[in-house]
């Protein structure tokens, strides 16, 4: 590396602090909110990121939360929901999110598309996540490094990229929140006579291997999520491929409420409103291990 270059990133790093100084002095209890292009050789597109950092001296240490969907944050009043979480040294944490693109393509799962060949480009995602993202936000922020002390969520198509990734990468992601996930992804077309076989997510949770023992995992469903019952037994889709998914964890080992906790949101819609109206739990949960 040239002196030029090393001095140029020096100064870069820096500004940044005075940045973040200048944050703390205006806002100190609150969260300050920024908004970043973020260029990624992987998705060869840059990334809007909407990032919320604590009112607290840059020399904190904070935890981070990495939110898919950021785009969202408005419908989901997530200043509001922050507020409470703003005060306390135990739960400060920088919440990251990241706005989508193409979501049938960016989101699925990295080792298998579905049986159309959606998520072709979750893997490029996930990559852009692990290898650039969080180089980049460590160089800025001062980060826990600990697993234990990230996370990742998601909703919807979202939750369900957000626990693969979680599941392939535990070392790097502690924890994992799935809001409503498409747990029905497929790797072939429905089958009535079969119908709850397939499932992509269910099916390697039940075949893998070397589990992630340090993984905890939240799940979320609304009971007006939506109204289709595939194998009519009363239970909507999006709830019982939810606790099909938690019976199968539990086989595996993972105990509740500490590593595995399911909320049921009563009269919650596939919206960004139920999901922002739940966070709160999420982040009790994630935070300081209460309740689910």
């Amino acid at each position: 590396m040239s002196n030029e270059v090393a001095i140029y990133l020096c100064d870069v790093h820096i500004l940044s602090y005075i940045s973040q100084f200048v944050g703390y002095f205006s806002s100190p209890k609150g969260y300050i909110q920024r908004t970043y292009q973020l260029r990624s050789q992987y998705l060869n597109r840059k990334v809007r990121l909407s990032i919320y950092r604590p009112g607290v001296s840059p020399n904190q240490p904070i935890k981070l939360l990495l939110c898919l969907d950021g785009q969202d944050f408005p419908r989901m009043h997530l200043s509001e929901h922050l507020k409470s979480f703003g005060t306390s040294e135990q739960g400060l944490f920088l919440l990251v999110g990241i706005h989508a693109a193409d979501r049938m393509r960016e989101y699925g799962t990295a080792d298998r598309l579905d049986y159309k060949g959606r998520g072709d480009q979750s893997r490029a995602h996930q990559d852009f996540i692990s290898e650039e993202l969080l180089p980049w936000l460590s160089s800025r922020y001062h980060l826990e490094e600990n697993s234990s002390s990230r996370a990742i969520i998601g909703f919807s198509l979202g939750g369900l990229h957000a626990f693969d990734l979680a599941w392939r990468c535990s070392d790097t992601f502690g924890s994992v929140g799935v809001f409503s996930g498409a747990l029905w992804w497929r790797s072939k077309p429905f089958l009535k006579k079969k119908p709850d076989a397939n499932r992509i997510v269910h099916d390697y949770v039940t075949s893998t291997i070397a589990i992630p023992r340090n993984l905890r995992i939240w799940l979320m469903a609304g009971t007006k999520d939506e109204e289709e019952d595939r194998n009519s037994n009363g239970i909507i889709d999006a709830i019982d491929d939810t606790i099909q998914l938690q019976a199968l964890l539990e086989k595996r080992g993972f105990t509740a409420p500490e590593r595995l906790t399911y909320h049921e949101e009563e009269g919650g819609r596939h919206e960004p409103e139920t999901w922002g109206k739940v966070l709160p739990q999420f982040l009790e949960w994630w935070l300081w291990g209460k309740g689910g």
